[in-house]
This record gives C-alpha cells, structure tokens and sequence, in this order.
C-alpha cells in the first residue's frame, strides 16, 4: 500500500515533524532567493562572488560547509533564536553563492525555478508514495556518484570545453549530476519520513526540522 493513501493514519506528531520540516525546507528557499536578490544589487557583493581564484572559491566553500556546521551544532529544543539566526545565516550565505545566476536574466530564472519545482514536487512524490524504502538504500551508490560528478567538475575547470576529454567531463558533471540530485531527491525523501517516524516522541533525542 501506498504511504501517501496512508497519511492520516500516521499519528499526529509525525504530521507535525514533517510539515515543519518542509515549512523550514520552503522558508530557507524564500531566505536564499532574497539574499540572492540583495547581493544582486550589490556591486561590491557581486564582485566579490564573481572572482574566479582559488581563494575566491575556497573561502566560499569554507562559508557554506562552517555556516552548515554552525546551524546543524546548535539544538532546537534549548536555544532556539540561535538556532533561528544560525539557519537565516545559511540561507544568506547560500543566497550569496547563487546571486551570480542573475546574469542569467529574469525570464530564464523563472522558467528555471518552474521547472525546478515541478521535478522537485514530482519525485518527492514519488518517494513519499513508494511501497518501500528502498530509496533508503541508496546511500552508498548515491556518495560513489557524487564523489565521480565532483571530480569530473573539478577536471572540467582545467580541460578546455573545446576538446573531447573537456567536453565529455562537462557532460558528466551536468547531466550525471542532474540525475545524482534527482536520486538524491528520492532518498532525502525517504530519510525525513523515516527519522520522523523512528524517533520517539518521548525519547531522549528530540526531533530537529531544521536539521532534518
């Protein structure tokens, strides 16, 4: 039987984990678009986030994986306006690392954005609805691919896309990885209706939507 046919059976403190859940994962899309925004129009900002050295790159990277550390350490059950503050942070930040996409222009965002919330709502679906967990297993093959998506984008950056090698690891890291994300999607699915409904509502661990 389906899940999704089965929702109104879950008892209610599982509604209530993985409605908040998506609340935050819809409000940290709503932070990030705003900084994308905010940064935007800032030339200084953009110039900043455009560099193209390696320490440009780097200190980006170290941004988003400290900002991501830092609100996954504090605890939403004690101390929830650091908490708050800590997850608005990383949204910013995540804003900040995007607002380059607004070269782009403003029509081709928008398509974009469309179609990325209808593959986003359809395999969400798909893995909320599924008659197993089987997306749950996963894991292993999903950080193999990730780790060969990586370094074909990073071998990418030193082969001209002229050549056959170039080319072809740029084909790797854009449409392998839209397949990896997607699959990604299906699993990270999976994991949130299964820590929502395995972690005791009594227990001692306490269920973090902002984590999850």
């Amino acid at each position: 039987m389906y899940k999704c046919l089965f929702f109104s059976i879950w008892p209610q403190y599982v509604k209530d984990r993985i409605r908040s859940t998506y609340m935050y994962f819809a409000g940290s899309i709503g932070l990030t678009a705003l900084s994308a925004v905010a940064v935007s129009r800032s030339p200084a900002l953009m110039g900043l986030m455009t560099k193209g050295s390696w320490l440009a790159i780097g200190a980006t990277f170290a941004a988003m994986i400290g900002a991501g550390m830092l609100v996954r350490s504090i605890s939403y059950e004690n101390s929830p306006a650091a908490k708050h503050l800590a997850w608005m942070l990383h949204s910013g930040v995540m804003g900040a690392v995007v607002a380059p996409l607004a070269f782009l222009g403003g029509p081709l965002l928008i398509r974009a954005a469309w179609y990325t919330a209808g593959i986003v709502g359809g395999l969400s679906t798909v893995a909320m609805c599924a008659p197993s967990e089987k997306f749950l297993n996963m894991g292993g093959p999903l950080g193999i691919g990730f780790g060969f998506v990586l370094a074909s984008s990073i071998g990418s950056m030193f082969l001209p896309p002229t050549s056959a090698f170039g080319a072809g690891l740029y084909s790797v890291a854009v449409y392998g990885g839209l397949v990896l994300f997607g699959m990604f999607l299906l699993y990270d699915t999976q994991r949130v209706i299964k820590r929502a409904e395995t972690i005791p509502y009594y227990g001692v661990t306490k269920y973090d939507p902002i984590n999850a």
